[in-house]
């Protein structure tokens, strides 16, 4: 998996989004939260299905793996800004209306957003192919997933919603993006609707444990440990406020033992490659269990 990761960070760097313009500092703006890093974590997941199932196309799809950095990046971005969180650090580094300014930050998201479906659309893969990846990528990064998520949170702040309700709101902004990433690798790959609807819907509950564990990092790092600002959320919807801490743990355990148990239902391929790249997160909150 370490190789693969390396593939695509190498890929990344060779396909940085440029600009021709005299604008003094937007190329690098773009360029930035890119450079920075951050987990991949999305990405991987479209290219362990590809891996596992159509190794011949990894190449073909390292644009399509790019174009889900690209548009969660600039959720990120966007999600950092004073009119959302207002935060000042992320990927160990200054958010980009820190370092720039606020119209920077709005435009380099903006940019990296159409950027994203622009990537897919030039891939290397059938057209039939490029356009299943582009609605999907569209319904579940816009407004009936990643969108809609974030406006509740931001509606909603500092009103507390029942678990049902959270649970919507993070399946929305988080759960969904990497469910589509699984299943996007799965229609790449050719795996047939019925894999691809199971991958989809274990994509969901590894959102939602992914939700909960960031949660409980957010309660319980530091930012210079956490890499972007933390004990931010005071006022937030999270499974922490709601739950508490230690019922936060403890449905982040559940749900853990879920994802691990649905993931033996899938073929040894799948299974051996998304073990390989999961296996460092299913049980990542488990290190603050008294």
């Amino acid at each position: 998996m370490k190789e693969l990761l390396g593939e695509f960070e190498e890929f990344l760097l060779k396909n940085l989004p440029k600009i021709d313009s005299f604008h003094p500092h937007f190329e690098a703006a773009m360029q930035d939260m890119l450079i920075a890093g951050g987990k991949r974590f999305r990405p991987m997941l479209l290219l362990s299905i590809v891996k596992a199932k159509k190794p011949l196309l990894l190449e073909n799809s390292l644009k399509v793996a790019l174009a889900i950095e690209f548009l969660h990046t600039y959720s990120l971005i966007h999600d950092d800004l004073p009119a959302m969180d207002n935060a000042s650090l992320r990927r160990g580094f200054p958010t980009l209306h820190i370092k720039y300014d606020e119209v920077t930050a709005i435009l380099v998201g903006d940019a990296l957003n159409s950027e994203s479906f622009n990537l897919i659309a030039t891939a290397s893969l059938h057209n039939d192919i490029k356009i299943e990846l582009i609605k999907l990528l569209g319904h579940n990064g816009g407004l009936n997933g990643m969108v809609i998520g974030q406006a509740i949170d931001c509606h909603f702040e500092k009103q507390k919603l029942e678990l049902e309700k959270l649970e919507f709101l993070h399946l929305n902004k988080t759960a969904k993006l990497i469910a589509a990433s699984l299943k996007m690798g799965a229609i790449i790959a050719s795996c047939g609707e019925k894999i691809e609807e199971e991958l989809y819907s274990f994509g969901l509950d590894l959102g939602l444990l992914f939700q909960i564990q960031d949660d409980i990092i957010d309660e319980l790092e530091s930012s210079e440990e956490a890499g972007k600002t933390t004990q931010n959320d005071s006022f937030k919807n999270s499974f922490v406020n709601l739950l508490g801490l230690e019922e936060a743990k403890k449905s982040a355990d559940d749900l853990a033992q879920k994802c691990l148990e649905r993931l033996e239902v899938f073929d040894d391929e799948l299974k051996d490659s998304l073990k390989d790249l999961l296996v460092s997160y299913i049980n990542r909150h488990k290190k603050y269990n008294s």
